[in-house]
């Protein structure tokens, strides 16, 4: 599983010219599924994400979570995230898990999320979507966790 996430000062999402959704300060998660992911590892990874100290305190120090900010997040599906580009010039996505299993753990994802009572907007799975966002900083963070 691939998460990487931008530190915001807004972020929103279009489809097909309306807006879909949008959130104020937080976290844009763009979240790539992969092969052998699971619901535990979507949990794993939810804590992570919303505990992880890339907001500034006092001292303008990385020392706050989303929590901490009581910020929002964005979350997306974005399966690009899984692709290969190690050989050749067109990417592979053998190792993106198949579209059933990437959206029930993409919404697994969204639930694990909303449980720490985090403002959350989604996209939508397997959308073609225009995503705005303000960069804060700008601060952004790839993380991967892999099952055992």
């Amino acid at each position: 599983m691939k998460v990487l996430i931008q530190r915001v000062k807004k972020a929103s999402v279009t489809i097909e010219n309306n807006l879909y959704s949008k959130i104020n300060k937080g976290i844009l998660a763009f979240v790539g599924i992969e092969k052998g992911d699971s619901a535990e590892l979507v949990e794993k990874m939810a804590k992570k994400v919303v505990n992880l100290r890339i907001f500034p305190d006092e001292n303008d120090k990385m020392n706050m979570s989303l929590l901490d900010v009581q910020g929002e997040m964005l979350i997306v599906s974005q399966f690009t995230l899984c692709g290969d580009c190690k050989k050749g010039t067109r990417p592979s996505f053998d190792k993106s898990a198949p579209p059933e299993i990437a959206n029930e753990l993409y919404e697994n994802f969204i639930k694990e999320v909303a449980k720490y009572d985090i403002k959350t907007g989604t996209g939508k799975f397997a959308a073609m979507m225009d995503i705005e966002l303000i960069n804060d900083g700008p601060v952004t963070f790839m993380l991967e966790l892999e099952n055992k």
